[in-house]
């Protein structure tokens, strides 16, 4: 017998889940939220927030070695207090943590730390520090999220090969840095790491950085990460490593050509899987796509009755803002709501100096549709806010309707393109 009863119960507190949680509350749910690794999920423990906070603070300190000068601010010899920088990082995780918890009491939504199993029938498992509790609900919602994707010929050890997450937490700056993946969370770690002083090395299977993103401007930013420091080896596969002569030797295949890179440590970023291992999906009758995620329709209801999935366990974009969308959109339809998600207008940012922002369509797309369109682009260099920030590197570029002139795309390289692309995401 169940030992709790709940309209509603979230498994998975990341950005999807507590977002969801909270939601269902405001909207009068009984609401339970369940989670084995604590508030806040991969994005505010070991993800986005901590990587932004180790983006900001070792940007300043790039900028004291070389920039501050030019702005008439004589600093001195700048030196690295990497300790205290990670503390910082901590601080901002406590803090934030703290923030949903204080929500959750404000709604009223119940919290409960353990690892969740559906075993059907409206009924949850949950494995805390205490034992095993069953919670009942009318209605489930996975929002589990993902976890890095392990190769391999490089698998992790925590400690020579890693995660994002152990590169978020590094107690030494490497001297050699070898980045498997020029993905968002490859670069964004690799600059932070290259701005501390590792020499960085990134290798692609692909013969480009960013897929997904615009390839012009994609190739913009490759030139620019070029010239701060940070060497590219494309269509390049990370095939093994051993640690030879103390040293880690990762074994390198460019085409058909075999190379191998010398380094202290290898961040493998080659993408993210849905969190569903140990869940009990397929016992609860919950049918998986053909990628391994979790099969939903536009209700975000999955083929059993009474569980809905949300975020990165489902298709799109494995991206924190996209859930959060999701979680209202599926509790608010649950409510009897409109609940809505417009998968054209999901942001999409690459957080190195200068950023990369998208919405929308890219170029290469619009051409593969055959939608008549027209580019327009405009330079950074001719931008006066640009050049006060000492950063006149990057441009915009817009691809609209060649008819219509609606919005397909918006594509910023350069400073605070992140800021500036909100604008276009209203838009369209």
């Amino acid at each position: 017998m169940a030992d709790k009863t709940f309209d509603l119960i979230v498994i998975g507190a990341g950005p999807g889940g507590y977002v969801a949680a909270i939601r269902a509350a405001q909207l009068g749910m009984q609401v339970a939220c369940v989670d084995k690794r604590g508030l806040g999920g991969t994005c505010l423990n070991v993800g986005c927030i901590p990587s932004k906070a180790l983006l900001e603070s070792s940007e300043l300190y790039y900028q004291a070695q070389t920039a501050f000068s030019s702005h008439g601010i004589q600093v001195g010899e700048v030196s690295l207090d990497l300790k205290a920088m990670m503390k910082r990082k901590s601080v901002i995780v406590q803090k934030m943590t703290a923030g949903i918890r204080g929500l959750f009491r404000k709604n009223k939504v119940t919290s409960i730390a353990g690892a969740a199993r559906l075993m059907g029938k409206g009924q949850v498992a949950v494995a805390g520090e205490k034992g095993e509790e069953v919670l009942k609900g009318e209605r489930i919602l996975i929002a589990t999220g993902s976890s890095p994707i392990e190769l391999s010929g490089l698998p992790f050890d925590g400690d020579r090969i890693i995660s994002s997450t152990e590169a978020l937490a590094l107690d030494e700056v490497p001297s050699n840095l070898l980045v498997v993946g020029a993905g968002a969370i490859g670069l964004e770690l690799g600059s932070v790491w290259q701005r501390l002083g590792a020499q960085v090395q990134v290798v692609e299977f692909l013969d480009r950085i960013t897929p997904g993103m615009d390839r012009e401007l994609s190739d913009g930013l490759q030139k620019l990460l070029e010239k701060q420091g940070l060497t590219f080896m494309m269509e390049t596969k990370a095939e093994s490593a051993e640690i030879k002569d103390g040293a880690l030797r990762v074994a390198l295949k460019q085409v058909d050509k075999a190379l191998e890179a010398t380094c202290d440590r290898v961040l493998v970023a080659v993408g993210r899987r849905p969190n569903v291992a140990g869940l009990g999906v397929e016992e609860a009758g919950v049918e998986m796509d053909e990628k391994g995620r979790v099969a939903v329709n536009e209700k975000y209801e999955t083929s059993a009755a009474g569980i809905f999935a949300i975020g990165d366990v489902i298709q799109g974009p494995m991206l924190a803002h996209k859930a959060e969308e999701e979680g209202v959109a599926a509790v608010e339809m649950m409510a009897g709501k409109a609940g809505h998600v417009n998968c054209d207008a999901i942001p999409n940012v690459v957080y190195t100096h200068p950023e990369l922002a998208s919405v929308g369509l890219t170029e290469e797309q619009v051409k593969e549709k055959g939608i008549p369109h027209r580019v327009g682009k405009f330079p950074f260099l001719g931008n006066g806010r640009a050049h006060s920030l000492g950063a006149p590197e990057g441009m915009v570029k817009l691809i609209a309707h060649e008819k219509t002139a609606r919005g397909l795309g918006l594509h910023i390289l350069g400073a605070r393109a992140s800021e500036i692309l909100a604008e276009g995401v209203l838009a369209m």
